[in-house]
C-alpha cells in the first residue's frame, strides 16, 4: 500500500512532464476564405479616408503554448486589393501604386510576443513589399483559439493592427499634392491547425 502512494504521484509527474514536453509548437495553415487584411489610406491630406482589402493571403502561424512563442509568415498577393471601385483598383495595382506587374506580393515575417494569460500582444517583425524591406510591428489585439465545429482540428483568430509609411517603400503617390503618406493596416486572419 506504501508503495502504491509512492508510485501513484510519481506515475502522475512523469506523465505531466510528458505532457510538457508533447506541447511541441504547432503549425496553423492560414485560411484564405476566412483571411482578408484591410487599410486605410488618406486621400488629398485629410479631405477623405480611402478603405480597400486584399482578397487573397497565404501563410502559415506557429505556436508553441508552453513556450509561449510563437511566429508568423504571410503574403498577400497585392493584385487582390479591392477599394471597391473598378477604376481605382487599376490605379492601386498598376504602375503608379503597387506595380504588381514587378512586385505582386507583399510578405511579413514575424516573432508573436508579449504573451498574457498564454496569448500574443504583439508581433515584432519585417515587412517586405515593393522591393524594399522595413520594421513593422503590431498589436494584436485579440487572439483566440477553439476547436473548428466543422474541421474539428483547432483553429486560431487573430485581430492586428499596425501603421507604416508608404513612401518608405517607394510608394510615394500623391505626395506632391499633400496626401498623407501613413497607411493604416488593420489584419484580421484565421488559422487552422495543419496536422
Amino acid at each position: 500500500m506504501r508503495s502504491m502512494r509512492i508510485l501513484l504521484p510519481l506515475s502522475l509527474m512523469t506523465l505531466g512532464a510528458a505532457g510538457i514536453a508533447s506541447g511541441a509548437p504547432a503549425t496553423y495553415s492560414i485560411d484564405p476564405d476566412h483571411t482578408h487584411p484591410s487599410f486605410e489610406t488618406d486621400h488629398f491630406g485629410g479631405l477623405s479616408v480611402w478603405r480597400g482589402i486584399f482578397k487573397k493571403t497565404t501563410g502559415t502561424i506557429t505556436l508553441d503554448k508552453a513556450a509561449q512563442t510563437g511566429s508568423v509568415d504571410v503574403t498577400v498577393d497585392l493584385a487582390s486589393a479591392d477599394l471597391a471601385h473598378d477604376k481605382v483598383n487599376e490605379v492601386v495595382v498598376g504602375p503608379e501604386i503597387f506595380n504588381t506587374a514587378k512586385y505582386p506580393a507583399a510578405h511579413y515575417r514575424g516573432t508573436l510576443g508579449g504573451f498574457v494569460d498564454g496569448v500574443p500582444t504583439t508581433a515584432t517583425g519585417n515587412l517586405t513589399m515593393h522591393g524594399v524591406t522595413k520594421p513593422l510591428d503590431l498589436k494584436v489585439k485579440s487572439f483566440k483559439c477553439m476547436p473548428h465545429p466543422m474541421y474539428k482540428r483547432e483553429v486560431c483568430g487573430a485581430d492586428a493592427l499596425g501603421t507604416l509609411h508608404r513612401d518608405e517603400f517607394g510608394i510615394d503617390s500623391g505626395k506632391a499634392y499633400g496626401f498623407n503618406m501613413e497607411v493604416t493596416l488593420r489584419i484580421q486572419v484565421e488559422a487552422i491547425n495543419a496536422n
